[in-house]
């Protein structure tokens, strides 16, 4: 789950990682007040969606006085945020962040997630902050320093000794780059975070060392152990979708392909998603029904199909075994009535109940295509959405 900068830095400064001062804003006289109040020399206003690279497309500026703050904020409220992790629909920008400006002297770049060939928490270090971590890695990954951590045995002072040498960073501050290096990794493991980035971590005049951005994306599994999960979903960031399958505890995953998929099972639906891949067309969507589905939550996910304006053709793709086949033809027969069938719709049931199913099917009144295999399936949709 990623949450905003704002959220991001609640968090550090929840695990006593030092930020700047700064005010969450709504408006251009909230924006205003918070100049105001925050009184320093200069603020900086920063569009608060879920995507990084928000400077390069207008989402960070400068304000040297309450009324230039008021300004550039009415201006950046409403606007449609394009960056490369956005897409080409871009975010909207509904709240912005005001902080205090800061006497940059260096600017760093520094990471911790998690190295999954490895099982390994990493820390990622580059002396070239302020830049995306792509660009670099792709033409100067010598300038890029991967640390991996034993989780079991815990970060340890030679750790922290390679990355600061690595950074070239004064002897003086080698006792403060320790402490926050500890903290971070403290507050990756307290939070059950999946990535921590700080692009720039600043040392500023003084010699302090202050993440001016943070990027945090939290382990949704963990969800049980941190109630305040919840709290830092933001709807306007969600894919309206994704949060309609989730409030019913289906797992989907908005794709930019025009095949929608419901499948049952993970592992099913990856192969779906593949095979699909494989006959030349692309998936929609990753759907999960679950191995307990009963008829109204296939009938939601049904749904939830129909409701992508890119989607040209559905199939999908059951194996019955603790969900029966009838009860998923049950399910779409139902939601297909209900809306009214406008797209083809492939289907392809194996399993428990699979022959009830198929008379079901035959008997709906419905022009369903049936798969005889998961092959035969992916096929016949793929040559739908291609035609």
């Amino acid at each position: 789950m990623d949450i905003h900068e704002y959220q991001a830095k609640e968090l550090l400064t929840k695990n006593n990682v030092k930020i700047l001062h700064s005010i969450l804003c709504h408006s251009g006289d909230e924006a205003y007040n918070a100049t105001v109040s925050l009184n320093t020399p200069v603020v900086v206003i920063k569009a608060q969606v879920h995507a990084g690279g928000r400077g390069k497309a207008g989402g960070v500026k400068i304000a040297k006085t309450p009324e230039e703050a008021k300004n550039i904020t009415e201006q950046m409220l409403g606007m449609t945020l394009v960056t490369a992790q956005t897409g080409k629909d871009g975010k909207v920008v509904h709240k912005v962040l005001i902080e205090e400006g800061a006497d940059i002297k260096k600017e760093l770049y520094l990471s911790v997630t998690i190295d999954r060939k490895t099982s390994n928490i990493a820390f990622v270090a580059s002396a070239e902050g302020g830049m995306e971590i792509e660009e670099i890695s792709k033409n100067s990954p010598e300038k890029i320093l991967t640390v991996l951590i034993n989780p079991s045995n815990g970060i340890k002072s030679y750790h922290v000794l390679k990355m600061f040498l690595f950074l070239g960073l004064d002897k003086p501050i080698y006792n403060e780059f320790n402490n926050f290096v500890n903290l971070l990794y403290s507050a990756f493991l307290a939070e059950d975070m999946s990535m921590l980035e700080i692009n720039p971590l600043i040392i500023t005049g003084n010699g302090n060392l202050i993440p001016l951005d943070a990027k945090i994306a939290l382990d949704d599994n963990a969800s049980f152990r941190h109630p305040y999960y919840n709290d830092f979903i933001d709807e306007d960031e969600e894919d309206p979708l994704e949060t309609k399958a989730k409030s019913v505890g289906l797992n989907y995953i908005r794709l930019d392909g025009n095949v929608g998929c419901m499948v049952n099972g993970a592992g099913l639906a990856m192969a779906t998603m593949d095979t699909i891949k494989e006959f030349g067309a692309a998936p929609a969507n990753f759907l999960d029904v679950g191995g307990t589905a009963d008829s109204k939550r296939v009938e939601t996910a049904f749904n939830i199909l129909l409701s992508d304006k890119n989607v040209k053709a559905i199939f999908i793709n059951i194996f019955g075994g603790i969900v029966k086949c009838d009860m998923v033809a049950d399910g779409v027969i139902t939601a297909a009535k209900n809306i009214g069938l406008k797209l083809p719709v492939v289907i392809r049931l194996e399993g428990t109940n699979a022959d009830k199913a198929s008379e079901l099917l035959e008997t709906s009144g419905l022009n369903f295509i049936v798969g005889n295999s998961l092959a035969d399936g992916a096929q016949k949709v793929s040559k739908i959405v291609n035609s």
